[in-house]
């Protein structure tokens, strides 16, 4: 190991930004669908080898002496990011005669954009560099930062933070529900990269049981969570999670919308299987009302005659209201709450819009370009805060799509929800790790807040989760159909966001203080 390591170390030029790169490509393995977590002791033991190596000339400046750690750390983010987002180039090829020449901003570009957060955290860490467990604690602290810029400017896109490559199955997701996505973020950064201190000795005793220590205690509080603590009772509602399987291109078509409409209120009205309780609350995807709602009163009347008057339906659709006297119409991106007599009895718009998806950043300045990125004129329309959906008098705290990936977007009323309810379309994404990826992220919401997840999707992966993060039913990927399932209850305590944002703070102080204190001693030893 003291062997590779040096010859790691001594890399340059392009070998150095190939490894880098392959390194970065190596974690992908530690996500959705794959789920191999050990891949990333591999990725972040050759980012610290790398970066032991990372030296300017002494006579340089300050920027310039960050340069080569900035270039590591921008080549690791650009192969993971590459590695797992490459399947967003699919959502251009849906409408390809438009949107293909789109397709290496989307495979390479964001890419290379987001791998400027692990540059900057490569740059932070090589500050407080050291010779011996310093520099682990170094770089926990740095990616713990690095993730959360990267989740919060410029609307965030917290999409695959490392944190998630250590959670692969509910045992390792409860610490989650301690430290949040951010704490669990910083602190899977050090256990992953411990094991370099094998191959560079100093500091290799107490920074690998530290390291074992604390993924110890990742299990050992996953099992407690799991089997130990009492589960809630669960509620007496039972939900139908509907997922059609429509092609995006046939929902994008005009003449399929009646089609595409019968064919979610055939789902709905199926009988429940045998021994089964019907339905409570039936839940549609995201726009799967193929129109505007209120325009069309024969719809409302179609699903009364599909619905009891004891049973509500949750449904994802455009809603539009009017911008006033000579101005164009506003539309969200929204969740209705239908009742059994076909009337609509709420509603939730979406707060977290796509960028270049939902509306356009710069919209003049690309216009004048002629370039014009969503589906409705103008874009869509972003509500001010999320408020709770009620259904049957239970309060479902709604997220739209992506909206799921932020934690931040789960504000305080969720504290009286009975379940989180996500709503998407992963069939922009196709057969690819995107909708896997996806439903982890929300699984992790649930764990979180300690709320259950109903999750719908026209395809991807619908599913009723508990709230600690298991799966009680689903339908998997490319699978048309319905299923049931009885809402398991809540676990959510009403400062458990504070509780884990002050985790979070205490995590990177403790790795910021270790990495600080060997980086003095490292600095001041005699040569």
């Amino acid at each position: 190991m003291e062997r590779l390591a040096g010859r790691v170390m001594l890399l340059s030029g392009t070998r150095r930004a190939l490894l880098a790169f392959l390194a970065g490509l190596i974690g992908v393995l530690a996500l959705p669908p794959f789920g191999f977590f050990a891949a990333l002791f591999v990725s972040f033991t050759l980012l610290v080898w790398l970066l032991d190596g990372a030296s300017a000339a002494p006579e340089a400046g300050f920027l310039r002496r960050l340069a080569p750690a900035f270039r590591i750390g921008w080549f690791f983010g650009f192969g993971y990011f590459v590695g797992g987002l490459w399947w967003l180039g699919n959502a251009l090829l849906v409408e390809a005669d438009a949107f293909a020449w789109a397709l290496p901003l989307a495979v390479f570009g964001l890419p290379a954009f987001l791998a400027f957060y692990y540059g900057l955290a490569a740059a932070l860490a090589r500050l407080l560099w050291s010779d011996g467990m310093g520099r682990i604690a170094a770089l926990a602290f740095a990616f713990g930062i690095g993730e959360w810029l990267r989740g919060t400017l410029f609307t965030g896109f917290p999409w695959n933070a490392v944190g998630y490559g250590g959670m692969p199955v509910p045992l390792l997701m409860q610490a989650a529900g301690v430290v949040g996505i951010a704490g669990m973020n910083a602190l899977a950064v050090f256990v992953f990269a411990a094991p370099a201190l094998i191959g560079t000795r100093r500091g290799r005793g107490p920074g690998l049981s530290l390291a074992v220590l604390l993924f110890a205690a990742q299990l050992g509080y996953g099992y407690y969570a799991l089997n130990i603590v009492p589960a809630p009772e669960d509620e007496a509602t039972v939900i139908r999670l509907v997922q059609p399987v429509i092609d995006q291109a046939l929902k994008l078509d005009d003449g399929a919308r009646a089609e595409i409409f019968e064919q979610h209120l055939a789902l709905s009205a199926a009988s429940p299987a045998a021994g089964g309780r019907r339905p409570d609350i039936i839940v549609w995807p995201e726009t799967s009302i193929p129109f505007i709602l209120t325009d069309n009163p024969d719809a409302l009347v179609r699903i009364a005659a599909v619905l009891e008057d004891d049973q509500a339906l949750i449904a994802g659709a455009v809603r539009t209201e009017s911008a006033g006297s000579g101005k164009a119409p506003r539309y969200y991106n929204s969740i209705y709450a239908i009742d059994g007599r076909g009337q609509i009895t709420g509603a939730a718009d979406k707060v977290h819009l796509v960028p270049f998806g939902e509306y356009m950043p710069f919209a003049e300045i690309f216009e004048s370009l002629g370039v014009d990125a969503v589906a409705m004129p103008g874009g869509f329309s972003t509500a001010r805060e999320h408020q709770l959906l009620n259904a049957l008098g239970r309060g479902l705290y709604p997220l739209v799509c992506y909206e799921a990936i932020f934690p931040s977007e789960i504000n305080g009323s969720a504290d009286m929800a009975a379940a989180l309810l996500n709503v998407t379309n992963d069939a922009w994404f196709g057969r690819t790790p995107g909708p896997y990826q996806h439903f982890q992220q929300a699984r992790l919401r649930a764990v979180e807040r300690g709320l259950p997840l109903i999750r719908a999707a026209n395809n991807g992966i619908s599913a009723v989760v508990d709230a600690k993060g298991r799966v009680v039913e689903g339908l998997a990927h490319d699978v048309s159909g319905f299923v049931d399932a009885t809402l398991p209850g809540r676990f959510a305590a009403a400062d458990r966001a504070k509780q884990q944002n002050w985790s979070f703070l205490i995590v990177l102080g403790v790795l910021f203080a270790m990495a600080g204190i060997s980086s003095i001693g490292f600095r001041n030893r005699t040569n």
